[in-house]
Formats: C-alpha cells, sequence, structure tokens
C-alpha cells in the first residue's frame, strides 16, 4: 500500500509467531497437536510475585511511572547486578521497559545511524535482525558451527568487525540453540572487543538462571571490567520467574546512553506498567527458590528431549549449556520423501510436514538464519515432551 513506510520492506514477521498462529489454526479446526514453538515457561508466576501485584493495586499504585522505571526496581536492579554478576551499576545507570525486546529496540533508536552494521551471531533470535534493519543498520550475520557448540569464534568476531560496526549482539544462553559461553570463551571474545574501541557489546542475558550441570554463567563486562563504558548490559524477568505476560526487561549502561533511551521512550510508550513494575521488585528482592525449582525441571526435560531426539533418524542433536531450547540437525533428512508425497526440501518443509502429520509444532532453523536444524522448545510438560519426542521419531522412521 502505498501509503506505508518503504522501511517495512526491510522487516519480515516473526517466524515463531507465525507456526503459532498456525499450531493454533490446526487446534481450531480439531487436530490435536503439540506445540513446542514458543519461548515460554510452562510455570505459573509465583506466588509471592502475583501477591506483590495485588496489594500494589490495593495500594494505589496506578499512576503514570516514572519513564526510566519506579526508584524501587531500579535499586532492585542494581543490586540484583552486583550481588549475582559483581557489576557495580547505581540506580541511575538502569532503565525499565515493557520487556527486553523494548530495551533491544530503543539501544538501536538511539545509537544507528543509516548504513551502521550490528554483528548478530546465526543462529539468532529472530527479532535481531528486524530491529536492526528497522533502524536503519545493517545487520552483519556471523555463522557458527555445531562443532563449536554454535557459538562465534574469535578469529570470526574479529574477521567480521569494520570501520562500520556499531554493536556485537551476544545472546548467552542463546534463543534458539541453547549454548552458553564460559568465561573463557567470553574473555577470548572481549580480547577481541578490546582491540576495536569503536565496537560497543549488547548482552541479551535473559535466560541467564537457566544453565545447567555445573555450568556457571557469565556476562561479557563481569569479564572484562573496562568494556563497561561500552555495553549495555540486558536482563529480564520473563524467563527466570516464569512473568513473560508481565512485560518487564531492564538493561544497565553508560549514563547518555542510558538518556537518551530514557528521551525516546518518554515519547514513545513512557514508564512500563506500573503493577508488574511492583512484581518485579518482588521477584528479584523477594524468596529466589522458585528459581532452582525450575532449573531442575527444565534439565530433566532437556536430558529426555536430547536422548529422544538422539534415537529419531536423519536428526543430530548436541547437548545445550541453558535456555530451555534444542537445535537439532535435520540435513540427513532433506531430499526425502514425507507420507504426503511431498520432497523434503527445506528444513521449513521438514517442521511443515511434521505439524501435518504429527501435529507437533517447532520452528524451522532457517527462520534463525541458519539450517537445516529446527528448534525444539522443551518448555512444556515430561509427559508431553516423551508424546512429542515419540511423534518425531515416528515422523522420521516415515520418511523414504
Amino acid at each position: 500500500m502505498a501509503f506505508l513506510a518503504d522501511v517495512l520492506s526491510r522487516v519480515k514477521p516473526s517466524a515463531t509467531m507465525v507456526v503459532t498462529q498456525k499450531a493454533r489454526d490446526l487446534k481450531a479446526k480439531g487436530k490435536a497437536v503439540i506445540s513446542l514453538s514458543v519461548g515460554e515457561p510452562d510455570f505459573d508466576t509465583p506466588d509471592n510475585v502475583k501477591n506483590a501485584a495485588i496489594d500494589a493495586i490495593r495500594r494505589g499504585e496506578t499512576k503514570y511511572p516514572p519513564v526510566l522505571g519506579i526508584p524501587p526496581l531500579r535499586e532492585a536492579i542494581a543490586a540484583k547486578f552486583k550481588r549475582e554478576n559483581g557489576l557495580d551499576y547505581k540506580a541511575s545507570d538502569t532503565i525499565v521497559g515493557t520487556g527486553g525486546k523494548q530495551i533491544l529496540y530503543n539501544a538501536f533508536l538511539c545509537t544507528l545511524n543509516r548504513g551502521d552494521e550490528v554483528i548478530i551471531p546465526a543462529p539468532y533470535w529472530v527479532s535481531y535482525p528486524e530491529m536492526v534493519a528497522i533502524n536503519y543498520g545493517d545487520p552483519v550475520f556471523v555463522p557458527t558451527r555445531l562443532e563449536n557448540g554454535f557459538k562465534i569464534m574469535p578469529e570470526d568476531l574479529e574477521r567480521a568487525i569494520t570501520p562500520r560496526t556499531k554493536w556485537v549482539v551476544l545472546n548467552s544462553p542463546s534463543n534458539p540453540t541453547g549454548a552458553a559461553y564460559t568465561r573463557a570463551e567470553l574473555k577470548a571474545l572481549t580480547d577481541v572487543l578490546m582491540r576495536h574501541p569503536h565496537v560497543w557489546v549488547l548482552t541479551d542475558d535473559m535466560y541467564e538462571h537457566l544453565v545447567y550441570g555445573d555450568f556457571t554463567f557469565t556476562t561479557p563486562v563481569q569479564v572484562e571490567p573496562a568494556l563497561k563504558e561500552r555495553a549495555l548490559t540486558m536482563n529480564g524477568v520473563s524467563k527466570a520467574y516464569a512473568m513473560t505476560g508481565w512485560r518487564i526487561g531492564y538493561a544497565a549502561g553508560p549514563a547518555q546512553l542510558i538518556k537518551a533511551m530514557d528521551m525516546v521512550q518518554g515519547q514513545q510508550t513512557s514508564g512500563a506498567c506500573t503493577i508488574a513494575q511492583w512484581a518485579a521488585v518482588e521477584a528479584l528482592t523477594g524468596p529466589q527458590d522458585f528459581i532452582p525449582k525450575c532449573r531442575k525441571a527444565f534439565e530433566e526435560r532437556r536430558d529426555l528431549v536430547v536422548s529422544m531426539l538422539n534415537q529419531a533418524q536423519y536428526l543430530k542433536c548436541p547437548k545445550p549449556e541453558g535456555a530451555f531450547y534444542v537445535y537439532p540437525d535435520c540435513s540427513a533428512a532433506i531430499g526425502k520423501t514425507a507420507p504426503s508425497g511431498k520432497t523434503i526440501a527445506t528444513d521449513e518443509d521438514f517442521v511443515s510436514e511434521l505439524l501435518e502429520t504429527e501435529g507437533v509444532a517447532t520452528v524451522h532453523g532457517s527462520a534463525f538464519g541458519q539450517g537445516p536444524n529446527l528448534r525444539v522448545s522443551y518448555a512444556a510438560s515430561l509427559k508431553s515432551l516423551e508424546e512429542a519426542c515419540r511423534k518425531i521419531q515416528t515422523f522420521t522412521a516415515s520418511l523414504r
């Protein structure tokens, strides 16, 4: 349509949302569907957090909040960064947004000029390149390899940096692969960044608390404190506290950047929902026993899914360090014929036929910039996961 902005031609819809809607449509038609396409914990928000929101309503905390966030939440965020990450941020260095997505979007909005480059390791969360593109930047994709655990190598990062590079995005643990960087792996990357003082680092630490075994989470500024003045460390309450719908993300960074983000957010949405902010205060400052319980459940699910998918014909599924996704390789299935008679030419064909044939919704890896793979979310009950994995085994065994 002629009246729409030209910039929309740079952006495409979220593949995860498209698959999720297709699964909903099939369910509405009466088909039994197990959805493993959504990046959302299946646990309920803890009661103490819900009660804090109810108490806030009763206290009348229902007016416009400050754009940057209510002071108690910004204090809690600064305290969280100190307590859990060893980072010295003042409350004035923090910002609260309507989900982590708004934090990331506004950081790009405030910093990107036409032609600026943002390095994004692939596979990547579907929204990163679209946010860059809509703000007139150019996403620069750096492929990773399964044999390196889907992590960007320092030499590949070095090669990707140009005089136009503005940001590097580091997401650990990762959506879609679940890959998480060790301290040593991050140090190798921050050493590269120290050689390029014009490059900033934007971290997406949303899955920080979902790491398994003896893995220890670290964030880039923790590893290399000298990066603090050119880093935005982003996190939120969505995944750790099962608060996706409350829409609270937060970040800490240099005063000049926070001030710019404050300005644009003030003209955009103003402050995030006050009631959700008071709930987030309780999440960050109240009892933390919810997190280890969730972590244990997710680890059990991960182990089940990795084991069962590796027993499926044509799939090769590495065991990730964190998040609640696995990213199996389905390249051996390409060229095979599905029961419908259709040839599996792409990973998108694979997930489409899997959904139509067995009623299991996953997302094709090419949507995340690297395939042929599929992203399987194990944010579902063990019973559902076991049934879904059996169906995937049935589907792969039927390929000819």
